[in-house]
């Protein structure tokens, strides 16, 4: 249920989330980590669900990160196997719901060509899509996002005099996204983990306790109400 104390006409345009603490989640069922990972499932689609429900523009979250390939490969490969079944498995779903996917991060050799073919489906299946657009951070560095901006526009040549935070910003993985206006990172860790520094820079930051498989739409409206009040 939306609170009556949301207004729906100052909802944030743009919200971005770390899903943080699915391994914590598991250990503490006495589950093995991957299980964590498998419950933030039902989590996120109700944090998408619960967004469109209230006229959130653009939702962002980070599926697995530049730094997620030193974790254990059995890890890194259940990642991959469970990111390409949830594409396959719920694309159509987000496309009955009129959301647009998006995916920003390097596609690069490190991903599967099967995992990169998912992917590229699931963006032209719902490309037509203006209810909301979902954006999967995945294979993810918000520093190396930077880095390869510098480098497309080297790659151009475009003159020093020319360079500037406009130019920039349209070399970035996704140059429609717009800045991020609320961040939601669970768990109780209070860092940004190089997730959309250029687009965060003067967004609002919530850090909740709760671990991400315990995230639900209510915690979306909670934070977006706590950085709605007068500080």
């Amino acid at each position: 249920m939306i609170p009556a104390a949301l207004d729906l006409s100052s909802v944030p345009r743009h919200v971005a989330c770390v899903m943080d603490g699915n391994g914590r989640w598991a250990q503490a069922q006495g589950l093995p980590r991957t299980e964590g990972h498998a419950a933030g499932e039902d989590a996120l689609f109700d944090a998408i669900e619960g967004a469109k429900e209230i006229g959130v523009q653009w939702l962002t979250v980070f599926a697995f990160s530049t730094e997620n390939w030193k974790r254990p490969p059995e890890e890194v490969k259940f990642l991959m196997n469970f990111n390409e079944s949830l594409l396959v498995r719920r694309s159509h779903e987000l496309n009955e719901m009129g959301i647009r996917i998006l995916f920003s991060g390097r596609k690069n050799w490190r991903v599967p060509k099967r995992v990169l073919r998912s992917m590229e489906e699931a963006t032209d299946l719902t490309k037509n899509n203006t209810e909301m657009t979902l954006t999967i951070a995945f294979n993810y560095g918000g520093r190396a996002e930077i880095i390869d901006a510098v480098k497309r526009m080297l790659e151009d040549d475009v003159p020093v005099e020319r360079i500037d935070e406009r130019k920039l910003a349209r070399y970035l993985y996704e140059p429609s996204m717009p800045d991020v206006d609320l961040l939601i990172r669970t768990s109780g860790e209070h860092r940004l983990s190089n997730f959309l520094l250029w687009q965060v820079a003067y967004s609002e930051l919530l850090f909740t306790e709760t671990l991400w498989p315990d995230f639900r739409r209510a915690d979306l409206y909670e934070a977006i109400l706590e950085c709605a009040l007068p500080r």
